[in-house]
Parts: C-alpha cells; sequence; structure tokens
C-alpha cells in the first residue's frame, strides 16, 4: 500500500470514528432526554382530550435540548481531538466556548508535534543519531490556553514564507526580477483580495476573478455585480491572501483558514473629483489611484462595473505574502555602496526594461542598455536618461495592435482606446531593481505637429510622475498603418533618489 493510500484510509477510519463516537452521543442524549421527558409528562398532563381515544395527551416541550452544544466539556474535547487543524479551526468560530475548547492544549500539543517532531541526539553503537522526542505532560500543563496553537500556527506562516522566499531566488538576466514568479505564484496558492469599507464600518469582500500575467507584472481583476454604491464607500484596501496550511494536491479553500497581507490602502472619497482620469468609452469612465489601481465607474452614475491592480513583480511577493492585515511590508532600506574612484558615480549603468500593455494584450515589449547621464544634463532635481531620442529614427519602436485597456464584466467587455498600462524596471549598474512600478497612462493629444519626414501625424504625449521619477514619452499616430510609433522616450530620476541610493552629492 502506497503513503498516500494508508494517510487516505486512516483520515476515512479517525472520519469513520468521529461519525460513529458522535452517532453514540447523540443517542445517549436522546435516550436521556426521552426518559426525562417520560417522567415528567406522567406527573402533568395537558387539559385537551382527544376525542378518538378518549385519554389524556401529555404535555410535549417544543423546544429540543438534545444539542451538541449541552455535551459536557470533556466529551467535546474528545470529539474535537479527532479534528484536524483546519477543522479545528472552523469549528472555533462557531460560539466562545467551542472556541476555547477548541483551543485545547493537549489537543495542539499533538498536532504540532506531528508536524514539526522535537528531536533530540543520542549515541547508539559509537555513533550520534536523532530521534524523536516523547510527548510531556508538563509541556501542556504549564503552558496558557491556546499556546500550542499559537505555535503551531506560526510555524506553518514561516514555513509558508520561507517556500515563497525559495522560489524567487532565481533572477531573470534581462528584467533583474526573479524569472519564476508566475509559478511561485501558483504553487504557493497566492491570491488577492479586495476588501471595501463603506461609511458604517461594514466590509464586503471581493474575491479575485482572474489574472494576467505579463514579463514584469501581473493584472488581477474583480467584476460582477455586487459592488456596493460609491457614494457610500469609504476605504478600498488591497490584500494578498495566503493559506496557512498549502496543500499543493488540492485548490486553497476560500473557506479554510488564511492569512492576509496588506498591500496598499485607497481612499475612495470624492475619487471623481481627486483622482486622474485615464479615458473612457460608451460604457465605463475609468479613473486611476497610485499604486497600480484601476476604477471602472458605469458611465453616469458612481456604480463600480469593475476594479484592476496591476502589480509589479519587485516586491509582489514580499508585500503579498510578509506584511500583516494592517501593516503593510517595506524592504529593509538599501546600503549604499560608495566608490571615490569613479567621478560619475551613480549616472550611468542603468538598463531600462518597458512593458505596455492593454492588461491582457502585449502593445510592446523592449529592454535598453547603458542609459546614462552627463553632469550637464542634470536640470531641476533630475536625472535625465534619453532612452528614444527624435531625431534618432532607427530606434522609433512601433505599438503592436489596437492601444487600449481591456475590460470585462459578466454582462459587457469592451476596451478604452489611447490608454495603457506601463510597466517599467529600472535596474542600477549592479543589475539590482533601482526604479519599478505598474500605473495606467493614458495618450494626450499634443498641440505640436510633427515635422519628421518619416512620421507625418498627429502628435500625443503619455506622462507618469511619482516621488521617485517621470516617465515622458511622444508617440505619432500614423493614420495610413493604423498604429502609434513611439519617437521619443525619456526617463527623469529624482537626485535625492539617486544620492541616497549611491551615497552621491549631485
Amino acid at each position: 500500500m502506497s503513503e498516500d493510500e494508508f494517510n487516505f484510509f486512516r483520515r476515512l477510519n479517525n472520519s469513520f470514528l468521529l461519525c460513529t463516537f458522535l452517532n453514540v452521543a447523540f443517542l445517549f442524549a436522546a435516550l436521556r432526554n426521552m426518559s426525562r421527558r417520560f417522567a415528567a409528562g406522567s406527573r402533568k398532563y395537558s387539559g385537551t382530550v382527544n376525542a378518538e381515544s378518549l385519554c389524556w395527551t401529555p404535555a410535549v416541550n417544543s423546544k429540543s435540548s438534545v444539542c451538541i452544544e449541552n455535551m459536557p466539556s470533556e466529551m467535546l474535547i474528545k470529539v474535537f481531538s479527532y479534528l484536524d487543524a483546519i477543522s479545528l479551526l472552523q469549528v472555533a468560530c462557531v460560539n466562545k466556548r467551542f472556541y476555547q475548547l477548541a483551543s485545547d492544549n493537549g489537543i495542539w500539543l499533538k498536532i504540532y508535534s506531528s508536524r514539526f517532531p522535537a528531536k533530540r541526539r543520542i549515541w547508539k553503537n559509537g555513533l550520534l543519531q536523532m530521534e524523536t522526542a516523547p510527548l510531556s505532560c508538563a509541556a501542556v500543563e504549564e503552558r496558557k490556553p491556546g499556546y500550542w496553537k499559537r505555535e503551531y500556527i506560526s510555524k506553518q506562516i514561516a514555513a509558508v514564507q520561507v517556500r515563497v522566499m525559495q522560489l524567487v531566488k532565481p533572477v531573470d538576466p534581462y528584467t533583474g526580477l526573479p524569472c519564476k514568479n508566475q509559478k511561485a505564484i501558483k504553487v504557493s496558492g497566492l491570491s488577492w483580495i479586495i476588501v471595501v469599507k463603506d461609511k458604517n464600518e461594514k466590509e464586503h469582500v471581493m474575491e479575485t476573478a482572474h489574472l494576467s500575467f505579463k514579463d514584469t507584472s501581473v493584472s488581477i481583476f474583480w467584476d460582477g455585480t455586487s459592488w456596493p454604491c460609491l457614494d457610500v464607500l469609504s476605504t478600498l484596501k488591497l490584500f494578498g491572501v495566503l493559506s496557512l496550511f498549502p496543500d499543493q494536491s488540492t485548490a486553497p479553500s476560500k473557506n479554510g483558514p488564511r492569512r492576509r497581507s496588506l498591500i496598499a490602502e485607497y481612499y475612495l472619497s470624492h475619487l471623481t473629483e481627486s483622482s486622474a482620469a485615464v479615458g473612457s468609452d460608451k460604457l465605463v469612465q475609468l479613473f486611476s489611484l497610485n499604486p497600480g489601481l484601476v476604477v471602472g465607474l458605469w458611465k453616469g452614475s458612481n456604480e463600480i462595473a469593475f476594479v484592476m491592480a496591476s502589480l509589479h513583480y519587485h516586491q509582489l511577493l514580499e508585500r503579498s505574502a510578509l506584511g500583516s492585515a494592517t501593516v503593510q511590508y517595506s524592504l529593509p532600506p538599501h546600503k549604499p555602496v560608495l566608490d571615490d574612484i569613479d567621478p560619475e558615480y551613480g549616472l550611468h549603468g542603468y538598463d531600462l526594461h518597458l512593458d505596455m500593455h492593454s492588461g491582457k494584450h502585449a502593445c510592446m515589449c523592449g529592454t535598453f542598455r547603458n542609459l546614462f547621464c552627463r553632469k550637464g544634463d542634470i536640470e531641476n532635481g533630475y536625472l535625465k536618461l534619453t532612452v528614444v531620442s527624435l531625431k534618432d529614427n532607427t530606434k522609433h519602436i512601433p505599438l503592436i495592435g489596437t492601444v487600449g485597456l481591456s475590460w470585462e464584466t459578466t454582462a459587457f467587455k469592451g476596451i478604452v482606446k489611447d490608454c495603457c498600462m506601463l510597466d517599467v524596471t529600472v535596474l542600477d549598474e549592479t543589475q539590482k531593481p533601482f526604479w519599478c512600478f505598474s500605473a495606467p497612462v493614458c495618450m494626450e493629444l499634443s498641440s505640436k505637429v510633427s515635422n519628421l519626414y518619416d512620421y507625418m501625424g498627429h502628435i500625443y504625449t503619455a506622462d507618469y510622475v511619482d516621488s521617485e521619477g517621470k516617465v515622458c514619452a511622444e508617440l505619432v499616430w500614423l493614420e495610413e498603418t493604423k498604429e502609434y510609433f513611439i519617437v521619443s522616450l525619456v526617463l527623469y530620476i529624482s537626485i535625492e533618489k539617486v544620492n541616497n541610493w549611491y551615497g552621491t552629492s549631485y
């Protein structure tokens, strides 16, 4: 018999014993209550007479006392001892008494020891060997209630985190990011949820609808008709969710014990007035919230149609797994490596990986090496890195397909044209992620007119700005071929960020 078959029959046997025990317990409880009612009925009768039999009818109490909650605590603890960790945590949600009984140290020490057996060193036949240490009664009696439950859960959380971090160690030489992010997400059972809170402090949980993976980011979509009205909402929180007890053989259960990690919190008050409008079509209007969130509203109303989050792989797994339900995870501060030999240290050696996509379909993907800036090109507190020059038409880049943000609900779908998701990954000269983000950008018609011989058409601009830098792109729309060409692309990186990263003082 294989190990899987043995474990299956062991669980089946435990389930059979538990059912048998419960049936016997209920039978004894029923017989006990029936005998009590019969004894009480022989002394007390109702005042009604059955006309057919001409006999008195005993009064029957309509409220039955046959209930598992009335069982003695010792018997319930014995029943709970047959349950596994997931079932115990679910039982603990029934009421306060079940919570206390399901936290029994004796039960959880047995579960803890089977999952994390204690080892001790012994000398046997002149060799140092390890053997499993037996359970100690003092380990149960000397600990506060719930101690071994907390220890077991803490060990499980740590084991999951270590497993996730090991999966993302290999690095892609082109993007400088972990190359197994998609596999790590699927293997670890990581998912994402949105929790919106209304002005009455009531929470509404939205489970992930579907995912779309790109080279450097993952797009997460939520749709449906159960969104509360925007007028009554105050905040929106984005969480990463990991199962406490992952099992690779089965899909993660939404009803099982899970751990939340706060990624970002957004305030929805005055969303349409304070947030940047990305674009619109005949049905929806899009609004952008930093970082990387797009909220789609039905046009002409404050009803949410869908929400899309685009999360960059840099820090994605850490923020989705290592944070808490209330505090966001933050990477340890970068330690600058000083270089007293290079007079332009921190001004050169940058690599850029750029993705432009609709959320589902790629429009452009490219890598640009050895970007640099001269000291004379530092302006207004920014380092200027020219990626695509207007004068060098050999580096102009076409965008493939229809440029727009795709959206879909259970009933409708569409594409908001002239806007897209921009994924930027800037690496320093040691190939470490220096500046990374994923955000929506819209293409706006410029007042300038193209004077390029090869590109006669309207000029559009697509810009992005945050506290660390700016991205400024110019595109030409060619009516004949129905496509955009990037004719200018410039990165502006904050001098403050450069100085903090490299320990310089420009």
